[in-house]
């Protein structure tokens, strides 16, 4: 048995994998050469709370930071400074252009350097939500085992106005049945990998999600209940709630 969480679950004859995206730029944070996963909330910086949520978990057989080619080396030094206990339990390697060639990269290291094989989940997160939870984490992984494919998520609170042209409101969808779409995002790796690798040069360029290329495709893919505290820290105005929340 091993304990994630709150719970204690049985492992089985399967690995888990963790990876980190940190692959985003600083522009709408207001300092485009220093990446938002680098800016410091409290004493320092998001990616290091993120990715300490992930260590402390106890339960991946592997867990990879993806940053931009030119924060690699960066990137491993402040995980050195920052939390030492892990330094040598996390790898850093570069990401892909786009968000799913950066997945792209994380299944083939996985698979090539950690003996990844047709069990293996792979956990997907976004760097800068710094405060996701082990019960997020453990429902994930619960979820993928299941069912191949989980989107964390949490229900629409907000009307959701529909405008095609950008001027004008096309539509009002039922509120009641929309979700805003969180991470982590949790698969089988097999599945990830031949879904990903089916989509067209035209679908790739239009797809910012890894969950839409299984909707695509018409595979389903389960719910796990997020929190409204899983913040993205994306704004400068992100970045002082972040900084209220972790006083509090």
């Amino acid at each position: 048995p091993w304990r994630l969480g709150r719970c204690v679950l049985t492992k089985g004859a399967y690995m888990q994998f963790a990876a980190i995206l940190a692959g985003g730029s600083g522009v709408r944070m207001g300092n485009p050469n220093k990446p938002k996963q680098f800016f410091y909330l409290g004493d320092k910086p998001i990616l290091v709370h993120t990715l300490e949520k992930f260590c402390a978990a106890g339960c991946f057989d592997g867990i990879l930071v993806l940053t931009p080619a030119t924060w690699v080396q960066q990137t491993k030094d402040i995980i050195a400074r920052h939390c030492p206990q892990y330094a040598d339990a996390v790898n850093v390697i570069a990401g892909g252009a786009e968000r799913n060639d950066t997945i792209m990269n994380a299944i083939r290291y996985f698979e090539d350097e950690c003996q990844a094989d047709d069990a293996s989940i792979i956990v997907t997160h976004d760097a800068v939500r710094p405060f996701v939870s082990l019960r997020i984490i453990e429902d994930n992984i619960a979820a993928a085992l299941a069912h191949g494919a989980c989107d964390t998520v949490v229900p629409a609170t907000d009307t959701i106005v529909e405008s095609l042209d950008g001027e004008l409101i096309s539509s009002i969808p039922n509120r009641s049945v929309l979700y805003q779409g969180q991470t982590p995002q949790s698969f089988n790796m097999r599945e990830l990998r031949e879904t990903l690798e089916s989509l067209t040069p035209e679908e790739s360029a239009i797809l910012t999600d890894a969950c839409k290329a299984f909707v695509l495709r018409g595979k389903k893919v389960a719910l796990v209940r997020g929190d409204v505290s899983n913040i993205k820290i994306t704004y400068p105005q992100d970045l002082r709630v972040a900084e209220a929340m972790l006083e509090a």
